[in-house]
Formats: C-alpha cells, sequence, structure tokens
C-alpha cells in the first residue's frame, strides 16, 4: 500500500483497493506518504551529517527511492545500514539491490525480535555497539497493537544501544478520537487483525520518556523543512507524529 501511495510498482490489486478505502475514509493519506518518505530522508541526512555513521531500520519495506544506505552514504560511503523487515518480498527484493554493496544488509525478522535482530550475523558484523548508532521506527510502530507494547520495544532496542545513539520515532497519531477508531477499524480489518492503531500525540510522546529530544515532538512535515516549498500536512485528521531523541 505505502508503495502504491508513492506511485511505486511493487505492489497489487488489493493493495490498490485498500489504498481507495483508505483514502476515501482519510483523503490526507497519499500526502502522508509522500511526507513520510521526505522526513525519513531528512533526519538521515542530519544524523549522518551529525556524526552517525550506523542506522537500524525496524519495518523498512519495500527499498524505493533514496532509502536509507543511499541517504546516508551520500554523506559518507563508509555509513553501515541494517534493514529489518519480516516480508519475504521485502527480503528478496532487498538482497537484489543491495548484493553489491557490503555495508548494507536485509535481515527478514519480526521487529518486535529484540534479541534475535541484535544477534543476527549481519547485525553483529556491520554495526559496532561500542559506537552510537541511529534506530528508526519511521512510521511503523502503529503497526504494533498495545498487547505487544510498543513503547517496551522501544526500550528494549534503546537499551542495547551505546550512549550517544539516536532514536527516530514517528507513527499515525491524532487527538478526534473517531479518527483514531475508524481509521484503526479499517486496517484491521484490511491487514486480517494483524494491525496496531492510530495513536494519540500524548501516546507517541511515550515512546520518548528517559531520552534527551532534539526537538519537540511535531508533526514530521514541520520538522527541518528543505524549504518553504516543502510539501505539508494540508488536513488534519490523521499526521505522521513523531521526533528524533538521543541517548544520554
Amino acid at each position: 500500500m505505502y508503495d502504491w501511495l508513492l506511485g511505486g510498482k511493487d505492489n497489487f490489486a488489493s493493495d490498490r483497493e485498500a489504498c481507495d478505502e483508505l483514502l476515501r475514509i482519510a483523503p490526507s493519506t497519499r500526502e502522508l506518504a509522500v511526507i513520510n518518505r521526505l522526513y525519513l530522508k531528512r533526519v538521515v541526512h542530519w544524523l549522518a551529517s551529525n556524526g552517525i555513521r550506523q542506522f537500524l531500520d525496524h519495518g523498512s519495506g519495500l527499498p524505493t527511492q533514496d532509502n536509507v544506505h543511499q541517504v546516508a552514504q551520500r554523506v559518507d560511503e563508509k555509513c553501515n545500514v541494517i534493514y529489518v523487515d519480516n516480508d519475504p518480498v521485502v527480503l528478496a527484493h532487498g538482497r537484489a539491490a543491495l548484493d553489491e554493496n557490503e555495508r548494507t544488509a536485509v535481515i527478514q525478522a519480526d521487529m518486535r525480535d529484540t534479541e534475535g535482530i541484535f544477534a543476527h550475523p549481519d547485525t553483529r558484523q556491520l554495526l559496532d555497539l561500542n559506537e552510537p548508532v541511529a534506530a528508526l521506527f519511521v512510521s511503523v510502530l502503529h503497526c504494533i497493537p498495545d498487547s505487544d507494547d510498543p513503547w517496551g520495544l522501544v526500550r528494549r532496542v534503546v537499551d542495547r544501544l551505546p550512549s550517544g545513539s539516536y532514536v527516530v520515532v514517528c507513527q499515525l497519531a491524532s487527538d478526534d478520537q473517531a479518527v483514531r477508531e475508524s481509521v484503526t477499524e479499517f486496517m484491521r480489518e484490511t491487514t486480517g487483525g494483524t494491525w496496531g492503531r492510530v495513536r494519540s500525540f500524548d501516546e507517541v510522546n511515550r515512546y520518548f520518556e528517559g531520552l534527551e529530544l532534539v526537538d519537540e515532538p511535531t508533526d514530521v512535515s514541520l520538522w527541518q523543512p528543505d524549504s518553504d516549498v516543502s510539501p505539508r500536512q494540508a488536513t488534519q485528521e490523521w499526521i505522521e507524529y513523531g521526533a528524533l531523541a538521543r541517548k544520554p
């Protein structure tokens, strides 16, 4: 669905049909997808420009234009990137796309399996946990239900990272209860129950407990925009909301 919203070709008829219905419920959905991708590029560029050379991208999805490794390695070709996704299609596409890049790897794993991810041979080879790492949770935590404790997931990852590491978290959020419930119900039906929910702003803020915020949590379209004409969220039924934070 995300690929189709970005204008990609790695999608199926069922994805397109679901997107049509989602756009009916929340017309800004396509705009959100574009805003989210641009935010990912800006925040990865910021991190690489501020000395981060290791990235762990949770729920990376299918490769598309300007992936994390491409943005980071334009700043420094020695940046290492681990992509984590539980979809075997992502694994196949990712490995084919990254076959010639020895500083990147795609791990097929559930992003909730923190122990397995950090114990994976590719992670052990590419990430030096004596040096800062940027852990990315960009537009994925709304896929995790409350019963699986997405806040605990973020804390488990942070606990394994050295001081000076960064965490990027944003997810779909709204303070309108009716919007939260309608979109969440639709996505749960569409995914056969394998989805979390749209959360309130206060609930997203909980991800950053114990961390040093670089900036206050916000609509990600407003975070250090490239220019005055950078896309902004035009409607407010839901937004991508989050922040960049540092581990003390």
